[in-house]
């Protein structure tokens, strides 16, 4: 390092004796000088040599003098160098080159010496290190090690537990020479990659792209003539390993695979178990727990994801407008194209307890009614239903949901009211679209009976028409007839449909109503502030 060489004068513009002698000895015979100051150099190379044997790792080699950068350093040297240590040189043993006169007749004295090397620097301030030297204080970390040897062979010494010799149940010794078997093992190895081809010729590229156009990134690329065999072999090997540690994995329960990947998700202050499989993103669906902010849906791979997402998140309820309040409940009116990421969110949510919904990125042409249970920490979603805008089959529920941990509470019936609801406001017949989930067509099941029981017991005439019963409750006729099949309540005498009144189920309804008493898991239309949109 050409700056290591280089001493300039004190910072306060003043100059030694000895820089006035050897400035005078130059201009007096400049020969002379050049002499001097290769000789100098020549003796602090051979100094600087010995006093950094116990550090060749990290010492400055001395380069060759007739380089011209050392030629003008050496014009330039006023002060003595720095020692490998970093220190000011002290002693005979390390480097002393402050006085382009000095002699190394062994007749000095070492008190002399220092005594000169004291008087010559004691003006000087002290040099700025030309770089970072490397702390010889630090130790392996291995007890018993004495940081002696790499693991490499290559260095004289060590500092990280990668590198030590004795970690590693091997000597110093070891390591600089490789045993027999080691060196056979190289041979082979390298005798194996001299076959390796130096590149693809035109017919294998071809060959390489036709299949990466056929099958895409359903199939591993080509891998023959890339490389040599014996490196082929090896990834085989490794994929292979890989493959059966994640087995492993599999067996075990740390990790799913096939078609329920995510086995449970983090939700609000509930963990719930999922049923089926979502097409949440690769990269999300295989790690087998997911973390979900419970107001905007959004989903994270990690408890400390999430927990920064909700510090920082001003969601509380569900975008779009809130269309019925009642209590503590609320239904929130969602337009599929105005909210798009929050709607594809609900969908891939919704997917994994549903097992025949196929909507989940195509939400625009949607209207999502989400349905949500209010306290002071915000509005925590319940459920909801998504209906078409414009549906030509007059399907007023397209897609049905009650979280988990709301279900066997009323929720799903309230939804299914609210979804009717609007269907009488909109003044249509509505049916929710098929097929059904089993838990939604027992829903709808339940609900079908219930309406049909209080109209019943509300009817006071002889004569029933289901075409009014349809027009009331806006039911779907078809619906209303598969309900009164399924209570033996329809007949058919003398070439005529007949709706048998049974009283023992009416009543058994309305003790049921009794007992249930003034529940808040009702709908009411007074609540509902909503007109239909525009259009439909």
């Amino acid at each position: 390092c050409p700056r290591f060489w280089h001493a300039g004068s004190g910072s306060d513009g003043t100059e030694d004796s000895d820089s006035s002698a050897e400035r005078e000895q130059t201009n007096s015979s400049e020969s002379d000088g050049n002499m001097h100051k290769r000789q100098r150099l020549t003796r602090a190379s051979t100094r600087l040599s010995q006093s950094s044997q116990g550090y060749q790792h990290d010492a400055l080699t001395p380069v060759a003098l007739d380089t011209p950068d050392l030629k003008r350093a050496a014009d330039h040297d006023e002060s003595p160098p720095l020692t490998p240590t970093g220190n000011a040189p002290s002693s005979e043993s390390e480097l002393d080159i402050s006085s382009p006169n000095a002699s190394h007749d062994e007749s000095h004295s070492k008190d002399q010496a220092n005594r000169d090397s004291d008087k010559d620097l004691s003006h000087r301030p002290k040099r700025r290190r030309c770089h970072e030297t490397y702390n010889f204080n630090m130790k392996c970390p291995t007890p018993g090690c004495n940081s002696l040897g790499h693991l490499t062979g290559k260095h004289e010494r060590h500092f990280a537990v990668s590198g030590c010799p004795l970690y590693h149940n091997l000597s110093a010794d070891e390591c600089k020479t490789p045993t027999s078997k080691q060196s056979k093992y190289k041979e082979q190895v390298a005798e194996m990659r001299k076959g390796r081809n130096s590149g693809l010729q035109k017919e294998q590229k071809e060959k390489h792209m036709e299949h990466r156009q056929t099958h895409g990134n359903t199939r591993e690329p080509l891998l023959e003539n890339i490389t040599s065999d014996y490196d082929l072999e090896l990834f085989r090997k490794a994929q292979a390993r890989a493959s059966e540690d994640l087995e492993k994995l599999r067996i075990q329960g740390q990790i799913t695979e096939g078609s329920n990947m995510i086995k449970t998700i983090l939700f609000g202050r509930y963990e719930l178990d999922t049923w089926y499989h979502s097409p949440y993103p690769e990269e999300y669906a295989r790690l087998g727990r997911l973390y979900v902010c419970e107001f905007c849906l959004k989903y994270m791979k990690s408890q400390t994801i999430l927990r920064r997402h909700m510090a920082k998140c001003v969601w509380k309820h569900p975008p779009g407008d809130e269309v019925y309040r009642k209590g503590s409940i609320s239904v929130f009116e969602v337009d599929g194209k105005k909210n798009k990421i929050y709607c594809q969110n609900l969908c891939l949510l919704a997917k994994l307890f549903l097992d025949h919904k196929t909507l989940y990125y195509d939400v625009e042409p949607f209207l999502f009614y989400v349905m949500t249970e209010a306290d002071n920490t915000g509005c925590h979603l319940v459920g909801y239903f998504s209906k078409e805008k414009n549906s030509f089959l007059n399907y007023n529920v397209s897609c049905i949901l009650t979280m988990p941990q709301y279900m066997r509470q009323g929720f799903g019936k309230m939804l299914i009211d609210f979804s009717y609801l609007l269907s009488k406001v909109e003044e249509k017949v509505g049916s929710p679209e098929r097929p059904l989930s089993d838990l939604g067509l027992i829903s709808y099941r339940s609900y079908w009976k219930e309406v049909l029981l209080r109209y019943m017991y509300n009817f006071q005439g002889k004569e029933i028409s289901i075409k009014e019963i349809s027009q009331e409750t806006a039911v779907n006729p078809v619906d209303i007839v598969s309900t009164l099949q399924s209570l033996q309540m329809l007949k058919y005498w003398k070439g005529k449909h007949l709706v048998l009144k049974r009283q023992d189920l009416i009543d058994e309804w309305r003790a049921k109503e009794i007992k249930r008493g003034n529940s808040n898991k009702t709908i009411d239309p007074s609540s509902l502030k909503w007109t239909p949109p525009k259009g439909t």
